[in-house]
């Protein structure tokens, strides 16, 4: 008999980003129409100044230009497709992000995928009255630094490329950053108890298929990201009923 987990968050990764341009009012609201408790998204900031929604260090592989975010303001952004599968839909701001989905029971994991995102996704994390149903993370270290230096109430998670050893750990717990977000294929039933007993939520990464996503739901993890939502509400289902 498998356990239940009544408080875990299925991130809709990018949105359904399996399915339809990723970071877009399409993806995100396909992944709420699959089951997802939850969002998970990037910011990045433009060349005028304002937060956007985008992954990618360029902009080639989902909109076919050249160039970096920051390149661009926000109006020569707006003339840019995303595209996945045949569908498309357009770049758009973290605050039209939050005027559509801020309202919604969910839990939101906003990745500082740019430089200098901390302080911006704050102010506006606070306008929206985002504090309890957020987490702010990277994998930049020094941008979590950043944003619990400036709004030390929001929770922040960290996504571990490297070994985690008690070092790491010490040094997340120096910073108060609450939740470990290790890639899905090094988590390991043992591992999730020791870190959660160590006080850290646990969230997986890199769900690149459906073992993987089964195997590390087993663990008993808080929660994980993935880019076909539905699959894991139907695994849920499975287990719970």
């Amino acid at each position: 008999m498998k356990p239940e987990y009544k408080n875990f968050v299925n991130y809709a990764h990018r949105g359904a980003s399996e399915y339809a341009p990723e970071n877009t009012l399409l993806s995100f609201y396909l992944g709420l129409y699959m089951g997802a408790n939850g969002i998970e998204t990037d910011v990045q900031l433009t060349k005028d100044n304002v937060l956007v929604l985008f992954h990618d260090e360029t902009l080639t592989r989902v909109t076919g230009e050249q160039g970096k975010i920051c390149d661009y303001t926000l109006a020569e952004l707006k003339e840019f497709f995303v595209k996945k599968n045949d569908l498309t839909d357009k770049i758009i701001t973290f605050e039209d992000f939050l005027v559509h989905f801020a309202h919604k029971d969910l839990t939101f994991a906003i990745e500082l995928k740019g430089d200098n995102t901390a302080a911006p996704t704050a102010d506006l994390l606070r306008k929206y009255d985002m504090l309890d149903k957020t987490i702010v993370t990277s994998f930049k270290f020094k941008e979590l630094v950043d944003l619990k230096s400036y709004a030390p109430e929001f929770r922040a998670g960290y996504l571990a490329l490297e070994e985690i050893d008690d070092a790491l750990l010490q040094k997340m717990k120096a910073h108060d950053i609450a939740e470990l977000c290790p890639r899905a294929t090094v988590i390991t039933k043992e591992k999730v108890k020791e870190w959660n007993k160590k006080g850290f939520e646990v969230r997986a990464w890199g769900v690149s298929n459906t073992d993987i996503m089964k195997a590390v739901f087993d663990t008993g993890i808080n929660g994980m990201t993935v880019n076909f939502p539905d699959k894991l509400t139907e695994y849920y289902k499975e287990i719970n009923g």
